[in-house]
């Protein structure tokens, strides 16, 4: 791409000043969306400095940027999205900048995703309910966010903290508002393996809560409380262990299975089989944190196998790179999957 190509999309309202194929000026024509763009002290523009290794120097409404011409690129459409977000009513925090960094770079790293137009704009994927909008954050964020709207069934595996539960969450609280489906139905393996939740006081709800805490959480997020609890007195919005979930048939429903890592074979061929008319599933978890007796072979890993390719089956695996939470949960995904790797091949060598 040369200098004269760097020109930012009209509907954004920014204008770039091209000086060579390295270095540009990027102008923002709304002062204050300017000011929130950079960031308290500048600091979303030394993010872009740190992670893509340019220089950013802000002057009024008005930022120079220098560098590689690969990551100034990425730098002006990070921004340039951002801007528009800002423009349509939208906040950024850290997380934001974090993410249009992500997508910018999956553009030139050939990913083939059909949101991304590589020499233009930035557009990611999104839910929305009345409460709040989540936008994708990184490219495999961007492709469960289109599987979900496409696909029946959805399967979404990885580590912790890459967004794959409250993702779900979100978009069934979307399909929901929308009228798409009449209810929403979480589960969960209570307690690993077993389900004993005869010895835990209070009703069935009490006991499941605890094991459910973070469905809530995505749930109160994207609906406001009095309506979440009204749904759930009304059914609307129903907690059921998954051992409660045997002989039901789930149509028009949203229906989400979290930690599935932790369902033994005949209890996910149970779940996936009460799939009904105009229904949804998705399905998440953990394949490499499997908490079942040992021997036990996790329905999650046995489904994958059997379901791939099944026509209305998705399957989208997050990695360690997906990682949204604190940048030190990413670094103690990878060491632990190290781990993990080291310990396969000492038990390959000993069966040898």
């Amino acid at each position: 791409m040369n200098g004269h190509e760097l020109i930012s999309s009209s509907s954004r309202q920014s204008k770039t000043t091209a000086t060579d194929a390295n270095h540009f000026v990027l102008t923002f024509e709304n002062n204050r969306f300017a000011s929130e763009l950079f960031g308290q002290f500048d600091q979303n523009l030394k993010l872009l400095e740190e992670r893509l290794r340019i220089e950013a120097h802000p002057r009024g409404n008005s930022v120079a940027i220098s560098g590689d011409v690969v990551a100034t690129n990425q730098a002006r459409r990070a921004l340039d999205f951002l801007y528009g977000r800002l423009q349509s009513g939208g906040s950024i925090d850290t997380s934001d900048v974090e993410g249009a960094i992500r997508m910018a770079v999956a553009a030139d790293d050939q990913l083939q995703l059909p949101t991304m137009e590589k020499k233009a704009k930035l557009t990611m994927a999104q839910i929305s309910t009345r409460k709040k909008t989540i936008v994708a954050r990184t490219p495999t964020q961007d492709a469960y966010i289109r599987a979900l709207e496409r696909s029946e069934l959805v399967f979404g595996v990885g580590p912790a903290g890459t967004g794959k539960t409250y993702l779900a969450v979100a978009h069934a609280a979307q399909l929901l508002e929308r009228g798409a489906v009449d209810r929403i139905v979480l589960s969960r393996p209570a307690v690993e393996a077993g389900e004993r939740l005869g010895f835990l006081p209070g009703d069935m709800k009490e006991k499941v809560d605890p094991y459910l805490r973070p469905l809530y959480d995505a749930l109160y997020d994207m609906m406001p409380g009095d309506k979440v609890e009204r749904a759930i007195t009304a059914g609307v919005i129903e907690i059921a262990p998954l051992a409660f979930m045997r002989g039901r048939t789930l149509g028009n429903a949203a229906v989400i299975l979290d930690e599935a890592q932790n369902t033994t074979s005949m209890q996910m061929k149970m779940f996936l089989t009460r799939l009904g008319e105009n229904g949804r599933m998705i399905v998440t978890g953990d394949p490499s944190q499997v908490d079942l007796p040992r021997g036990v072979k996790s329905g999650l890993v046995e489904a994958l196998q059997i379901l791939r390719g099944v026509e209305g089956v998705s399957e989208i695996r997050f990695k360690d790179v997906d990682v949204v939470r604190h940048p030190m949960v990413a670094r103690i995904v990878r060491a632990y999957e190290a781990q993990t790797a080291v310990h396969d091949e000492s038990e390959q060598g000993d069966r040898r």
